[in-house]
């Protein structure tokens, strides 16, 4: 036991009145190791839970973020204290200083508080499709100051948290199970109408995402510069790869008034040149 007080009283380094010994090392690394511990077993018993009961994923990941970061900052103000620095001196005496902090990192702050905001009131979870900027992510990761998530061309994107809460964007996932999608066609003018919205109608339900014809309107638009315009609505469940399955009743479109005569016209324009009269 000597040995070992010994060892713990053992000074490490010393500046000026300040002195860092063994067992106040070792007191880091144990708060450490423990912090770990602890948010690693409330982690296991969240997604046990989750697993069993069936709660919400996002719902369960957005309390474990939010569990996770408090018992950091508890570990963080335990590892100060115990390095001897006082956590009320060292607020009031950088003040000034935190004052010019805030301000150059005020963007940051936002992040950060956009972030809790996510956390806790659970509008964006894990897994939701989102369109921000016009570009539709699928959310991987909601942190503390920024949020991860995968587009369509399967690049990951991170996204400040405040561009979320503050823009407009559209939650795909807050949607039914089915959600509503066009495409627009034009064809040329003397073209057979019954015949074209017969066509659409059937590429479409041809597609094996679509599966109740009655749910797929085709409409006819309006009189057009250079065509007549028709417009098809339709209900899909796969509102991330939507634009593959757009193209893929384009195809069939195109098939189908090739194979029947139809033609989709291209915007012409005619130009007379009047001689100068001798």
């Amino acid at each position: 036991m000597e040995i070992i007080r010994d060892f713990l009283e053992l000074e490490l380094f010393s500046i000026g009145k300040y002195t860092l010994r063994t067992y106040t090392l070792v007191t880091i690394v144990i708060v450490f190791a423990v912090t770990k511990v602890i948010i690693w077993l409330i982690k296991k018993t969240l997604f046990r839970k989750h697993k069993m009961n069936s709660l919400d994923l996002g719902n369960t990941y957005a309390l474990f973020q939010i569990i996770k970061y408090v018992i950091w900052v508890i570990a963080f103000g335990l590892l100060l204290e115990t390095i001897g620095i006082k956590l009320t001196v060292l607020i009031a005496g950088s003040a000034a200083l935190l004052v010019g902090v805030g301000l150059g990192l005020q963007q940051t702050f936002n992040d950060i508080i956009s972030g809790i905001i996510l956390l806790s009131e659970r509008s964006i979870k894990i897994g939701d499709i989102l369109e921000i900027d016009n570009d539709v992510v699928r959310i991987q990761e909601i942190g503390l100051r920024t949020s991860t998530g995968t587009n369509r061309d399967e690049i990951t994107i991170i996204i400040p948290n405040s561009l979320i809460t503050t823009n407009k964007v559209i939650n795909w996932s807050h949607q039914s199970r089915k959600t509503r999608f066009k495409i627009n066609v034009g064809v040329a003018y003397g073209s057979d109408v019954e015949l074209v919205m017969k066509l659409l109608k059937e590429s479409t339900v041809e597609h094996q995402d679509i599966n109740d014809e009655n749910l797929v309107d085709v409409r006819f638009l309006n009189f057009g510069n250079s065509s007549l315009d028709f417009r098809i609505l339709f209900f899909s469940e796969n509102i991330f790869r939507i634009e593959k399955v757009k193209s893929d009743i384009r195809k069939i479109i195109n098939r189908k008034f090739t194979e029947n005569n139809i033609s989709i016209p291209f915007p012409q324009m005619d130009v007379h040149i009047k001689t100068g009269q001798q």
